[in-house]
């Protein structure tokens, strides 16, 4: 997943880099982490909402 790739490359960078090289790594991680946490809760949220409104509903193939 690009995601977790972001996250390397931002670890990596906070282990290497100097400081505005670290404050960017920082950034950069804290907006990694908040996306994932937002898409995953939105997501299943979503999803919920979805297959509570269309219970009644057969699937045909």
């Amino acid at each position: 997943d690009a995601n977790i790739t972001t996250l390397i490359a931002a670890a990596i960078l906070f282990l290497f880099g100097s400081g505005p090289v670290k404050g960017f790594a920082i950034t950069l991680g804290i907006g990694i982490v908040s996306t994932l946490f937002s898409v995953f809760y939105f997501a299943r949220h979503l999803t919920s909402v979805y297959v509570s409104k269309n219970k009644d509903k057969t699937i045909t193939l």
